[in-house]
């Protein structure tokens, strides 16, 4: 998996960004770290629905039981943020996953307020997809 920051860490660098021109700007870099995705993953199973860019995740499971996360969207800011749900639950097992409530999260980065209503559905998507994902791998 990419080397994204931890939620600590991640927090820390979107403070540092002056205003919301620099915060995407850095949601994109993290989104320029996802390993490419495997043309074979690109199938319907792995798009989410209810985004409005085209999004793919892929989740499996290392040996130790960590869910492993792969994906890519065909919009820039959209795969920052799947790249910042992928910080978010990287090393984590499935069942820590779904005990994990990642929205007060976003609610510190002051997402929900600065993306549009399309991107905010989109990542509510996303967040709801991981989880069903989880679920089955539980």
């Amino acid at each position: 998996m990419a080397s994204l920051p931890e939620p600590e860490k991640l927090l820390r660098n979107f403070s540092r960004c002056n205003n919301w021109e620099e915060k995407y700007l850095y949601i994109i870099e993290l989104g320029g770290r996802l390993d490419l995705l495997p043309e074979q993953w690109r199938q319907p199973e792995n798009l989410i629905a209810g985004c409005q860019s085209q999004v793919w995740i892929v989740m499996t499971r290392d040996e130790q039981g960590h869910l492993v996360f792969s994906g890519d969207s065909d919009a820039a800011i959209v795969k920052g943020l799947v790249a910042v749900v992928f910080g978010l639950y990287q090393g984590l097992t499935a069942q820590q996953v779904l005990a994990l409530d990642v929205r007060p999260f976003f609610a510190e980065l002051a997402l929900s307020q600065h993306l549009t209503p399309s991107r905010s559905q989109g990542l509510e998507a996303m967040l709801r997809a991981i989880r069903a994902k989880a679920f089955t791998l539980a």
